[in-house]
Parts: C-alpha cells; sequence; structure tokens
C-alpha cells in the first residue's frame, strides 16, 4: 500500500513510536494525519510539528465510544479513514500480584482497543474497496515479558487479534501488520526495572531509536508484510519457540535466574 493522499489516525502519537510514526506519514504525504493519546495536549504537539493537514485529540482507547465517536468524526469531515494505527500501550511491572483490575485495564488499552478500532473502521474501508490497519504488539506477544505477566498476556492477545483480523477480512481488500518491537526509547520502558532494561541489551539485541522502528513500519505497510520486526533477533527467537517450546521454555527461565536471581 502507498501512503501519499491517505486520511490517517495514529492512537499513542503523543510520544514514543506514535509521534514518529505521525512523522514518517506525514513525510509520505498522507493526506491528513489525526494525532490521538490520552495527553491531548502531546497529541497536539505532535501535530502541530507536522507539514501536513493534521490535529491531535485527547483520547482514552480504552473507552469504546469515544473511538467509534472519533471515527464517526473523522469519515464525516474527510470522507473516510484509509489507515488506523492502534498503537496506544504502557507498561506495568508484575505479576500474580497485580490486582484483577489492571489486568483487565492493560488487556482494555492492548487488545479490546485493537477491536474498537477495527469495528468502527471496517465497514467504511469494506465499502470504499480497502482500507489498512496497523497494530503495535510487541516481541512480548510472540515470545514473552519475564517481567510483567499483563504486558505478555495483553500483547499476546494483540498479535492473535491481528492474525484474525487479516485472515478474515484480508480478501476484502483489509491490509494488516502487527507492529512487534524488543526495547526501543520510549516511555513505556520506565515502566520495567532496570534489570530487565539491562536484560534485553543483554541479549545482545539492543535499544532502537522509535524513528527507526516507524520506518521499519512504513516498510512493511508498503509491502503487505504482517510482520514488523525491528529486532530482527526476535525471528531466530521465534523460530526456536516453535521448533522447541520446552527447550525454549527452560532457557526462558534460566534468563529470568540470570537476570533477577
Amino acid at each position: 500500500m502507498e501512503l501519499a493522499d491517505k486520511v490517517t489516525v495514529i492512537t499513542g502519537a503523543g510520544s514514543g513510536i506514535g509521534r514518529s510514526l505521525a512523522h514518517a506519514f506525514a513525510n509520505e504525504d498522507a493526506k491528513v494525519v489525526i494525532c490521538v493519546d490520552l495527553n491531548g495536549a502531546n497529541a497536539e504537539e505532535t501535530a502541530s510539528a507536522l507539514n501536513v493537514t493534521s490535529r491531535g485529540v485527547g483520547l482514552d482507547v480504552s473507552d469504546e465510544k469515544a473511538i467509534e465517536a472519533l471515527v464517526a468524526e473523522v469519515e464525516a469531515e474527510h470522507g473516510g479513514i484509509d489507515v488506523f494505527v492502534s498503537n496506544a500501550g504502557y507498561g506495568l511491572r508484575g505479576g500474580l500480584e497485580i490486582p484483577t483490575d489492571e489486568w483487565q485495564r492493560m488487556m482494555a488499552v492492548h487488545v479490546w482497543s485493537h477491536l474498537a478500532a477495527a469495528r468502527a473502521v471496517l465497514p467504511g474501508m469494506i465499502e470504499r474497496g480497502g482500507g489498512y490497519i496497523l497494530n503495535t504488539a510487541s516481541a512480548a506477544g510472540l515470545l514473552t515479558q519475564i517481567d510483567s505477566g499483563p504486558y505478555a498476556v495483553s500483547k499476546h492477545g494483540a498479535v492473535a487479534f491481528a492474525e484474525w483480523l487479516l485472515i478474515n477480512h484480508g480478501d476484502e481488500g483489509i491490509g494488516v501488520s502487527v507492529l512487534c518491537p524488543q526495547a526501543v526509547a520510549t516511555n513505556i520502558l520506565g515502566g520495567f526495572t532496570a534489570e530487565d532494561k539491562e536484560g534485553r541489551q543483554a541479549a545482545g539485541d539492543g535499544i532502537l531509536d522509535p524513528d527507526d522502528v516507524a520506518q521499519d513500519c512504513i516498510d512493511a505497510m508498503r509491502e503487505e508484510r504482517f510482520l514488523v520486526l525491528p529486532h530482527p533477533e526476535v525471528t531466530t527467537y521465534f523460530e526456536r519457540k516453535a521448533t522447541d517450546y520446552d527447550r525454549w521454555l527452560r532457557g526462558m527461565r534460566r534468563f529470568k535466574a540470570r537476570l533477577f536471581g
């Protein structure tokens, strides 16, 4: 898919990967870029720096009605949405001790927001003959996140939902890609421990710049490639997991012991 002259909505656009994606779409001559973020001021700051028609919107992506209203408003104003980037997310350390409502909140942001966006934009996209959805998950959605149970589980859900979308709507002209990076220099890293961040680097994969990750997304969408893997090592890890699941699990237990004792 070529991105020039496309109406695009990006959630989580107030910082990090979302902000870099907004600039990347603008550089591809998008017709309109709608920048959405829980922090409306940050969304407006991103939008104001773009060289295309744009605006910032404050919105909680866990609010399905708010997403529906946003989509209806953008469609009414611009005649339809060509690309929806469901990117908002956050980090949270912990496991069984985390209250259930915190697990549910992370599921709402990392999975149900993708569902709400797809429900809202797909009818119009299909009626107009096509469109594209880019969902941000994580390498944790293919592998795991040792230091965060809800992050690992919700990101697995995000990958599974993106798969389902493409299988069921790909023949209706809908392109789907899912972004699965490891560590990126964004605010999400603040939700994990210093030891975990060091562990990601100790694995030899490094922490990437969000601008580079955004460009990987653009390239993947142009090629209509499902998995966006800015850390190429993730392919190897994913293959090892699929080839010998028990061995991979034993290796992750050893890795956890090395990181956290």
